[in-house]
């Protein structure tokens, strides 16, 4: 075990968990309406709460166990069979490890709520949350970082390379996102603004601040490379929020304080499978491309094809992601082959996943509200709360 990767690996752990609750949160629920704050706070807090018991219950077991087929790895730690105090993961406690990684599988379901705000049930969230990280989520994580399939030689002759989850966690949660949307169809009311802009600036800048753990801390290590891979995550986030709002103002006249921390998020997702390889003059080209590539998808999704994904999962967090993945070959760091079939083989699994798991969760729980409680609002109709005394 070495002292400084584990003391920095701990504050890593804690940052991307601030990632989640609250700056997500607080991102996530600014840009809704009044009356269905306090439900996106609601999802957010309880896939937190879900989704730490699953991981150590089965995900874990399933993303960095000793299975052998590449497709999964197995059920030999489950309930973190064998893991104990002395168990080392390289130079870290496993169990550090364990909690690094629970964070991520934290974040990643979080992510899709974006997509469905407004209008979902909250028993549809929980169910589908827990089946998707466990059978989605979980075994693209073996496949990538736990030595299965697309990166121990099975499949491409080079491994696949997404240093924090440009593939595991930004193009999964983008492509459920995508097809929730579509399932449950546009809210009653796609008109209104977001309720408390200043809500969104304070989480996207929390968002901002606990990226440093989670393209830092996927080093795993207290080294010239964690200090790096913070640094390139920094320059294409301002690069990005820069682009977007510069794109903004040449197309609407105005920019807007929620289009810059839009554009943050752009670049930071954007840069997340390539921070651990690339030097900071290529985190200034991704960033600089994503706030506008990014931006022109959220039109798109939005405008030309007229999908209701309320706060633009795919458009952001899977363009980006996707975008950040092609990148790495574009700049002669990993194999086009690698790259580009990598993306095609989780994103046809996902698909299939998340479309047969909404099939499942329907059967047993109501995916869309029905008009009364989307009028009245989910804060209510769901919660029996109200973030605020007025309503809007």
């Amino acid at each position: 075990m070495n002292g400084a990767d584990t003391a920095w690996m701990i504050v890593a752990t804690a940052l991307v968990l601030f990632m989640t609750l609250p700056g997500l949160a607080l991102f996530y629920g600014g840009l809704v309406r009044a009356r269905n704050v306090l439900s996106v706070f609601m999802h957010c807090y309880a896939i937190a709460c879900l989704m730490s018991i699953l991981w150590f219950v089965a995900g874990y077991s399933i993303a960095f166990g000793g299975g052998t087929s590449g497709f999964w790895g197995g059920l030999d730690k489950l309930f973190l069979n064998g893991v104990t105090i002395d168990s080392l993961s390289g130079t870290l406690p496993e169990i550090l490890f364990f909690a690094f990684q629970m964070t991520f599988a934290i974040i990643t379901p979080a992510l899709i709520v974006g997509a469905y705000v407004e209008r979902i049930g909250f028993g549809f969230v929980l169910l589908f949350s827990s089946l998707w990280m466990l059978l989605c989520y979980a075994p693209v994580v073996h496949w990538v970082w736990g030595g299965g399939m697309l990166a121990n030689g099975m499949i491409f002759e080079a491994a696949v390379k997404d240093f924090a989850g440009g593939i595991v966690v930004h193009e999964t949660a983008g492509i459920a996102a995508l097809i929730l949307a579509i399932f449950l169809g546009a809210r009653k009311d796609v008109s209104k603004p977001p309720h408390n802009p200043g809500l969104v600036m304070v989480g996207a800048a929390m968002l901002w601040v606990g990226w440093f753990g989670f393209n830092g801390g996927s080093q795993l290590a207290a080294d010239a490379g964690a200090a790096m891979a913070l640094t390139v995550t920094h320059l294409s986030a301002a690069a990005a929020s820069l682009t977007w709002a510069l794109w903004e103002k040449f197309k609407f006249g105005k920019a807007s304080l929620v289009g810059i921390v839009t554009g943050t998020i752009a670049g930071l997702a954007s840069v997340t499978p390539a921070s651990g390889y690339i030097e900071p003059w290529h985190a200034l080209v991704i960033g600089g491309v994503a706030g506008i590539l990014c931006q022109e998808a959220v039109n798109m999704i939005r405008n030309r094809f007229k999908i209701d994904d309320t706060l633009d999962v795919f458009a952001v967090h899977g363009v980006g992601g996707i975008f950040g993945t092609i990148m790495i070959a574009a700049f002669g760091l990993g194999s086009w082959a690698s790259q580009l079939g990598s993306l095609v083989i989780v994103g046809v699994f996902t698909t299939i996943v998340t479309i047969v798991l909404i099939y499942v969760c329907k059967a047993f729980t109501t995916l869309r509200v029905d008009p009364e409680a989307e009028d009245t609002g989910l804060d209510l109709a769901a919660h029996g709360e109200r973030a605020y005394d007025i309503t809007s």
